[in-house]
C-alpha cells in the first residue's frame, strides 16, 4: 500500500466495484447499463432523466489550427527574434509533421508561406501531470485525452505569396481561372499575420513551388518530401517535381555552375547520379559562342572507378506504369545509345566490361601532354625547387632534343645521362642533389605513358561528342598513382582546352561539356604538394570560368570533407544522401535543420541545397534507375 492508498480497493460508485486490474467487469457494465435503462437513459420524460444538448459546434472546421498571440506574434528581420506559433486542433494533430508547409492568409489575399520547425505539447490548464495519480490513471486508461493538452507548432516564415498586379488587373471582370504560376509571386516576409488567423496545409502545387522558389522547368532531380514521405497534392500527378534551372532566361544553367553528389556506401548516390546525368543526355542544348547563333547538345565525360556508368547504354528494369509516369512528368529515361567506354591502356592491365555492351575504345596518354602539365610526373612529391628544375630546365631541354614526339622512356634515358647531370651542376642551373631528386621521383610512370594504343590526343573527336556519353573506366588499373595520373591527364586536357583562348582542339572548345568525376575526393584533395596545388588551382579556375565556357563539373563522393575548399566553394548545387560521418556531414555545409536529418535518411532520400535555384529542400529520388544499374 502506497502513501496514496491502495488503488486496487478503490470504488468510485457506491454499490459498483472494480476488478483488480482497474477495469469494470462485464457484469458490472451490464448492471450499469440495466440501471441506466431503468432510470430513463436519454429519455428526458423518463423519471430521473436529464435532457441532453448537442455540444458539437455547427459548421465545418477549416485548416489545421490558428495562430496564437499568447506568447507574442512577431515577424522580425532577425530570424532569432521572429515568433510565430500556431495552436493545432485535436483532430489535426496526428497529421502535422515537423517540416510540413503551411499557409496563413492576410486580410488582403496575400498569404504567408511557412514551415513547421517544431512541435510542442503544453498543458491546457495549470496542473502537474508528473504525479503517481496521473501516471496510474493514464496506465489504466484506454487512450489519451488530447483535450487536456494543447499542441503548439512553431513556424518559420519562408515567403509572402501574392498575385502579380498585372495578372490580377487583366483578369478583373472575367470568370475565375486556375491560377497560373507566372501570376503568383513571392517576396521576403515583411508582414505579421493577425492573431487567430486560420492556418492550413499548403496543398496547391503552385503555392508550394512558388513559396520554395522552385522552377517550373529544368533538370529533374526528385520529388519534394517531408520526413521521408513524398508531399502529395490534389493535382495530377499528385507529387511535386523538383528541377534545376536549365536555361538562360533567369541566369546561367546550373549545370555550368557545378554539382556535388555526396553520400555514403549504400545511400544510392550512383543511382541518383545516373538519373541526373541521363537528363543532361536528353533533349537539351545550349547556345555556344562560335560566331554563329546555334545551340549544341552537351557532351558528358564520366570518370568511373567502379565500372558502373557504361551501363547507361542499356534500358533500366522498371514497370511499364513507371515509364508512363516518367513520360507524363517529362523525365528522360531508357538507355542512351551514344555511349562509348574509353578504356585507358595501362601496362599489362586488361579491361573486361562488367554489365554492359557499350562500344570500347582504347587509348594511351602520350608523354607530350607532360609539356603542358609537368605536374603529371610530380606525383611522388617534388618540392617547389625540384619542380622548378623540372619545368624550367629539364623538360625544355628534352623537348629541344626530341621534340613533341619524345617518349617517356627516352626522357628516363635522358635523366640517366651523367654528363647532363655534371653539366647542369657546373653551370649552376640545377644542383646535383636536386637533379638526383627529380630523376628519382619522375620514375615509375612507365605503365601510363606511350602504351600500345592510339594517343588520346588523336581521339579527341571520339572522346567529346555532342549529345554523347563517354565513360572512362579505371577499375582495371591496380595502382592508385597510375589511376590518378590517367584521370588528371584527361581532365586537364578537357579543362585546358575549354579555358584556352587559342585551343588546339576546337571540338572541346565549342561543345558544352559536363565532366563527371566519381570518387572525386581522390583527385581534388587539398594537400601540401606541388601536384595538389597545381590540380586544385586548375580546377578552381575551371569552376570559376565554367559559366562562360559551358563547362560543368559533376562531382560524386562519399568523403566531401576531403575535397579542396577552393573547389568546394564554387559548387552551387549540393545533393546530399545518407552520410554517417560527422565530418562529412559538417563539410557539405547545408542548413542545420536539414543537416540533422542526413544520418537517418533511407536509401534514395536526399537533401538539396542550391541557393540560386530554391530554398533548401528534402527530396525523394526515383525508386528505379532510369537506365541499367547493378550487376544483375
Amino acid at each position: 500500500m502506497s502513501d496514496l492508498g491502495d488503488f486496487t480497493e478503490f470504488d468510485g460508485d457506491e454499490g459498483g466495484g472494480a476488478t483488480e486490474s482497474g477495469a469494470d467487469s462485464p457484469d458490472d457494465r451490464d448492471a450499469a447499463a440495466d440501471t441506466s435503462d431503468r432510470d430513463g437513459g436519454d429519455d428526458p420524460d423518463a423519471e430521473g432523466g436529464f435532457e441532453r444538448y448537442e455540444a458539437t459546434p455547427t459548421g465545418r472546421d477549416r485548416g489545421v489550427g490558428v495562430l496564437s498571440a499568447a506568447e507574442g506574434l512577431r515577424i522580425a528581420e532577425d530570424e532569432e527574434e521572429t515568433r510565430l506559433r500556431a495552436y493545432v486542433t485535436a483532430d489535426n494533430r496526428s497529421g502535422v509533421r515537423v517540416g510540413s508547409y503551411l499557409l496563413a492568409p492576410y486580410p488582403d489575399d496575400e498569404r504567408l508561406f511557412c514551415r513547421v520547425s517544431a512541435l510542442e505539447y503544453a498543458q491546457e490548464y495549470r496542473a502537474d501531470d508528473a504525479t503517481e495519480i496521473h501516471a496510474r490513471r493514464a496506465m489504466r486508461s484506454a487512450g489519451i485525452d488530447e483535450e487536456d493538452f494543447k499542441l503548439m507548432a512553431t513556424l518559420d516564415p519562408v515567403a509572402v505569396l501574392y498575385e502579380d498586379s498585372e495578372a490580377r488587373s487583366a483578369s478583373d471582370g472575367q470568370a475565375a481561372e486556375p491560377r497560373d504560376a507566372d501570376g503568383l509571386k513571392r517576396r521576403m516576409t515583411d508582414r505579421v499575420p493577425k492573431p487567430e488567423t486560420v492556418v492550413r496545409e499548403a496543398e496547391d502545387k503552385t503555392d508550394i513551388k512558388t513559396g520554395l522558389k522552385m522552377p517550373a522547368d529544368g533538370v529533374f532531380l526528385g520529388h519534394l518530401a517531408v520526413g521521408g514521405e513524398t508531399v502529395r497534392t490534389a493535382a495530377e500527378p499528385p507529387t511535386i517535381d523538383y528541377r534545376l534551372k536549365d536555361d538562360y532566361d533567369s541566369g546561367d544553367p546550373l549545370v555550368f555552375r557545378h554539382t556535388l553528389v555526396a553520400g555514403g556506401t549504400g545511400s544510392g548516390k550512383t543511382h541518383a547520379a545516373k538519373n541526373v546525368l541521363r537528363q543532361y543526355l536528353g533533349d537539351r542544348s545550349y547556345p555556344v559562342e562560335t560566331g554563329a547563333d546555334r545551340e549544341v547538345a552537351p557532351a558528358v565525360v564520366q570518370f568511373d572507378p567502379q565500372d558502373e556508368y557504361a551501363q547507361m547504354c542499356h534500358d533500366g528494369e522498371y514497370p511499364e506504369e513507371f515509364a508512363r509516369r516518367l513520360d507524363r512528368e517529362g523525365v528522360t529515361h531508357g538507355g542512351h545509345e551514344d555511349t562509348v567506354a574509353f578504356v585507358p591502356q595501362v601496362g599489362s592491365a586488361t579491361y573486361s566490361a562488367s554489365g554492359h555492351r557499350a562500344e570500347e575504345v582504347r587509348f594511351t596518354i602520350p608523354f607530350s601532354m607532360v609539356y603542358d602539365n609537368p605536374w603529371l610526373i610530380a606525383g611522388s612529391g617534388l618540392n617547389d625547387n625540384q619542380y622548378g628544375a623540372l619545368t624550367n630546365v629539364l623538360l625544355p631541354r628534352f623537348r629541344d632534343e626530341r621534340g613533341r614526339e619524345g617518349t617517356y622512356e627516352q626522357f628516363r634515358a635522358f635523366l640517366d645521362d651523367p654528363a647532363l647531370r655534371e653539366d647542369l651542376d657546373e653551370s649552376g642551373r640545377v644542383h646535383e642533389a636536386t637533379f638526383d631528386a627529380v630523376s628519382r621521383r619522375a620514375r615509375g610512370f612507365g605503365n601510363v605513358f606511350d602504351q600500345d594504343a592510339r594517343p588520346i590526343t588523336e581521339r579527341v573527336h571520339e572522346l567529346v561528342r555532342s549529345g554523347g556519353l563517354t565513360v572512362v573506366p579505371t577499375y582495371h588499373i591496380s595502382s592508385s598513382r597510375d589511376t590518378e595520373t590517367v584521370v588528371l591527364a584527361l581532365a586537364s586536357l578537357l579543362v585546358d582546352q575549354k579555358l584556352s583562348n587559342d585551343p588546339r582542339y576546337d571540338r572541346i572548345k565549342e561543345t558544352p561539356l559536363v565532366v563527371g568525376m566519381d570518387e572525386a575526393h581522390n583527385f581534388l584533395t587539398d594537400a601540401d604538394s606541388v601536384q595538389a596545388r597545381k590540380v586544385i588551382g586548375k580546377f578552381t579556375e575551371a569552376a570559376k570560368q565554367g559559366r562562360k565556357e559551358r563547362l560543368g563539373l559533376f562531382l560524386i563522393t562519399q568523403d566531401p570533407q576531403d575535397i579542396a575548399d577552393p573547389v568546394f566553394k564554387q559548387i552551387n548545387t549540393t545533393v546530399v544522401l545518407n552520410l554517417g560521418d560527422e565530418d562529412a556531414i559538417s563539410a557539405v555545409n547545408i542548413p542545420a535543420n536539414l543537416e540533422s536529418k542526413v544520418p537517418y535518411m533511407e536509401k534514395g532520400q536526399m537533401v538539396v541545397y542550391s541557393p540560386d535555384n530554391s530554398e533548401p529542400v528534402e527530396l525523394v529520388g526515383l525508386p528505379h534507375c532510369v537506365t541499367r544499374h547493378g550487376r544483375g
